[in-house]
């Protein structure tokens, strides 16, 4: 695990995440994360003390195989939304589209780096690897259906009005649904990010995930 290098690409990875939602709303017409200044890169307007810097490391302190986290929710307003049939599903694809979007970026560039030739590269390497893992976790995770990830707002946004019981039931136990994922379901989800990175790097990715794993 890269430690204190791990935090910092996960704060990084979850500020870039929160702009991209308040970003889109700004081009849905709703101006209120602009206005409550979360349309920054500047971690500390984003950070949740809990879910952004504790659990965080917390779970590198204890070795965990997997970090995860969250910041504080960009304030969006919907009845300010141009698009008002698909403005919310808009703005919550936006977050994890633009971590997909890092993960991209940073995993080419990892097919040009020798990882044989010095130990400065695999060091650079692995921190380039951690930052394509991280933000495929940070994308899949939140396209998982249950409330208050960004999954769940996509898919009410498509549910029919004969399917209210279930926006219902999602709404009202989200949180409970949330925390038995994490414990119990959550490696499911591994071969998915395994699969991504796999296909974004290329033939590297074996060798750079046995650098910080």
């Amino acid at each position: 695990m890269l430690g204190v290098f791990g935090i910092i690409i996960f704060i990084f990875s979850v500020v870039i995440h929160e702009v991209a939602h308040g970003a889109m709303a700004e081009r849905m017409g709703d101006p209120t994360a602009r206005l409550a200044g979360r349309i920054t890169l500047n971690p500390i307007r984003h950070l949740d003390p809990i879910g952004s810097v504790m659990l965080p490391i917390l779970l590198v302190i204890t070795n965990s195989p997997f970090i995860i986290g969250w910041a504080k929710p960009v304030p969006v307003n919907p009845l300010n939304f141009i698009d008002k049939k698909y403005g919310e599903a808009k703005v919550s694809l936006a977050g994890p589209l633009a971590n997909i979007t890092v993960a991209i970026v940073f995993g080419l560039l990892l097919r040009f780096i020798p990882l044989a030739s010095t130990s400065f590269t695999q060091n650079i390497a692995s921190i380039f690897g951690y930052i394509v893992w991280i933000n495929l976790l940070l994308a899949v995770f939140n396209l998982i259906p249950i409330p208050p990830l960004d999954g769940s707002h996509i898919l009410f946004t498509f549910l029919p009005r004969s399917a209210d019981n279930i926006k219902i039931f999602l709404s009202r136990y989200g949180f409970f649904l949330l925390i038995f994922f994490i414990f119990f379901l959550f490696p499911f989800i591994v071969p998915v990010i395994v699969f991504f990175f796999k296909a974004i790097i290329g033939p590297k990715a074996i060798l750079i995930l046995s650098l910080f794993m």
